[in-house]
Formats: C-alpha cells, sequence, structure tokens
C-alpha cells in the first residue's frame, strides 16, 4: 500500500469514530466554546474552555435512512454534548466529541427482541418448595391454639 492510499494521520482527526460501522465528518459537528461555569479563578473568567458539540441529525449525510429514523426516535433532531471539566478548551473539545460519540453508538443500539419462555419444571418445584418452607415457619410462630391440648 502506497503512501498516498494511508488514511493520514489527519483524516482521522477529521472524523468522529461512532462504533465499528459508522464514522462522521466532523464537518457535520457544530463546536461551539464558551465561558465555563464554576470554580477556577481568575483563568475561568478570561478563557472560553467549555466545549458545545452539537449534531444535527436530520442534516447530516453520513447516516443512512435506518439510523437516521432510529436517532430521530430516539433522541431527537439534535443531539448537544458539553465539557467543561478540564481547564484547557483542547481537552474539553476531546471530551466533548467522545461523549457525543457514545450518546450516538448508544442512541443506535437495536434491543434484542425478547422471546417468551416458560419455567422450568426445577424453577417451579424450587418456588413451591420455598413457598412450604415460608409456610411452615411462619404457623410455627403463631400462638397454639386452645383446642389442641
Amino acid at each position: 500500500m502506497s503512501d498516498a492510499e494511508e488514511p493520514s494521520e489527519l483524516d482521522e482527526r477529521r472524523l468522529l469514530r461512532v462504533g465499528p460501522e459508522l464514522t462522521i465528518p466532523l464537518s457535520e459537528v457544530t463546536l461551539r466554546t464558551s465561558r465555563s461555569s464554576g470554580p477556577g479563578g481568575q483563568h475561568a473568567n478570561v478563557t472560553a474552555s467549555r466545549v458545545e458539540a452539537i449534531f444535527d441529525v436530520l442534516a447530516s449525510p453520513s447516516l443512512s435512512e435506518p439510523q437516521r429514523a432510529r436517532l430521530l426516535a430516539r433522541v431527537g433532531p439534535r443531539l448537544v454534548a458539553v465539557a467543561q471539566d478540564e481547564r484547557s478548551q483542547m481537552r474539553n473539545r476531546e471530551l466533548a466529541l467522545a461523549r457525543l460519540a457514545e450518546r450516538i453508538e448508544r442512541a443506535l443500539i437495536v434491543p434484542r427482541k425478547r422471546r417468551a419462555t416458560r419455567p422450568s419444571a426445577a424453577a417451579r418445584a424450587r418456588r413451591l418448595d420455598q413457598k412450604r418452607r415460608s409456610a411452615q415457619r411462619k404457623q410455627a410462630r403463631r400462638p397454639p391454639s386452645p383446642d389442641s391440648d
């Protein structure tokens, strides 16, 4: 494979990997920065370290129609992930993109259908045995009846 065919490190940074089968170009993700809330002293008052990553589900050409329908049904037309944990805007950007990818991946998971099953004979026997022992224990707690003499 020649150098021209290998994806460069720069290309990897321009893609948001969401699970094994989906990658979203970062051009489809809007990043907004603002000043972070909370403690931080003078540093927090001058740096825009809070990062919001916004993904527009309706406008994304990267999604297949079933994926788009699933995302719309589960999370709506816009997905937003916010990070303001770190002092560095670059680190918060990485965190916001990772959170966005995780939310998209979780929303795309198709739950397995539940198959109705019946309790086994052993499970029924255990349940009835437990009920019998519980009834005997409660019976033993009762005061003796007057006519039992």
